[in-house]
């Protein structure tokens, strides 16, 4: 991967925003895009590891600051068939030790059914978003429409490598009363997954 800037990042769910809901009503979308994406959730965990575009996307968690955000980093963007090695690093970033691999490389299919599913080490959640995106006091932010194994919500992002002036913008648009809920967290209070 490319050097990469770690972002902060701040999000929630719900399904309004307060104030924020006018704030984003004002602008204009950059763009919107649908996406069908793949979660895997782990029990004990909250790390941010999903199926996006046919490739294994991998974000972790660095740290959290004082104001509650989270910074986040981007570790594998791994194509399938997902070599064994690979395998073995999405298992380690859940902190669950892989089990035994019989192949050399898994298609997504495989690591499902043959990795994930078995045993419960992982649940797998079907996500369907629908996200505009803004860029809001020169952060990046969004406004997504999510269903995750048909249940539906709405989440609402925004995030900078600058941490101040991420959480000053939550303040200024008036999220700063709601609770920052990452992805994984937030996909599994929406699908009633114990954490």
């Amino acid at each position: 991967m490319d050097k990469i800037i770690p972002r902060w990042e701040w999000r929630t769910f719900g399904d309004s925003f307060g104030a924020a809901d006018a704030a984003f009503a004002a602008l204009t979308a950059k763009d919107i895009t649908e996406s069908d994406e793949i979660y895997f959730l782990a029990p004990a965990t909250n790390e941010n590891v999903k199926v996006r575009d046919k490739l294994m996307d991998i974000k972790t968690l660095q740290q959290v600051n004082a104001d509650g955000l989270e910074q986040w980093m981007p570790v594998m963007k791994g194509t399938f068939p997902l070599p064994a090695a690979e395998v073995n690093k999405v298992f380690a970033t859940f902190g669950i030790a892989a089990p035994a691999l019989a192949r050399a490389d898994y298609t997504l299919e495989q690591f499902i059914d043959e990795l994930a599913k078995p045993g419960d080490r992982l649940r797998v959640v079907n996500v369907h978003k629908k996200r505009a995106r803004y860029t809001v006091d020169g952060c990046m932010a969004e406004m997504t429409d999510v269903t995750a194994d048909g249940k539906t919500t709405r989440t609402v992002a925004l995030e900078l490598a600058d941490p101040a002036h991420v959480i000053a913008t939550v303040r200024k648009i008036g999220l700063g009363e709601f609770e920052n809920i990452n992805y994984p967290r937030g996909l599994k209070q929406l699908v009633g997954m114990k954490s």
